[in-house]
């Protein structure tokens, strides 16, 4: 005797399937709230206790969460750090882009760019932000490579369109956008590192990074 068998799945555009939508979209929108709290969570532990490896039990009570809540979107403390670190990112960017839409000079973009960046040593608001990515982004990167790179192209993109605008204005002429982006962003976040973890670094000591860095895009040039 033949069963009466029901479909297997519902058809798509079907009430069935836009129920099925309507659950998973409430569903990711939890666990999105979820996740950004303990991301918030995080940034707020790392500057309040000054301590880049904070613990779980920390964050999640900070986050109003549970430590099953916290494995449920991560599988280790790392990824959840890698996940700060690349939020972190995203800010700066935008406080980047903030900061270089107000000039019109692409070269002025580029200080502006480098400016911005320095001044995360700077401004202990903004450090909280920066500070765990610069001090922490070796380590991550080797778990994380590409992960980290996705990170870093979130400011790299905005100094190689600079350098790349400043070459055809006939500012640096010389320049290599893809490569000098690059090697800019080591040089300033090598700077960094190393200021994050030593003393507090003075005005002149960011005027002669600047200096520096300019220079170095200028090559083949009479200088100014």
């Amino acid at each position: 005797m033949q069963k009466n068998v029901g479909p297997s799945k519902s058809a798509p555009g079907s009430v069935a399937s836009r129920a099925v939508d309507r659950a998973i979209e409430r569903r990711r929108a939890a666990y999105e709230e979820e996740v950004m709290r303990l991301v918030e969570a995080s940034f707020v532990v790392i500057q309040k206790t000054g301590n880049l490896e904070p613990r779980v039990n920390e964050i999640v009570a900070h986050a109003g969460l549970s430590n099953q809540a916290f494995y449920k979107h991560f599988q280790s403390k790392d990824e959840l750090l890698l996940a700060v670190l690349d939020e972190g990112s995203r800010m700066l960017r935008s406080y980047l882009e903030h900061r270089m839409d107000k000039v019109k000079s692409p070269e002025r973009k580029i200080h502006q760019w480098i400016d911005g960046m320095v001044e995360q040593v700077f401004n202990p608001e903004a450090a909280h932000a920066t500070r765990p990515f610069a001090l922490s982004r070796g380590r991550l990167s080797e778990q994380f490579p590409e992960e980290v790179r996705d990170s870093e192209r979130q400011l790299t993109a905005l100094l190689r369109e600079a350098i790349k605008a400043a070459a055809i204005a006939g500012e640096i002429p010389a320049a290599d956008p893809d490569r000098d982006s690059e090697i800019v962003y080591n040089t300033v976040m090598g700077w960094m590192v190393h200021k994050l973890s030593s003393s507090p670094p003075k005005k002149a000591d960011v005027q002669h990074l600047m200096t520096f860095i300019i220079h170095g895009l200028r090559r083949g040039m009479e200088p100014k």
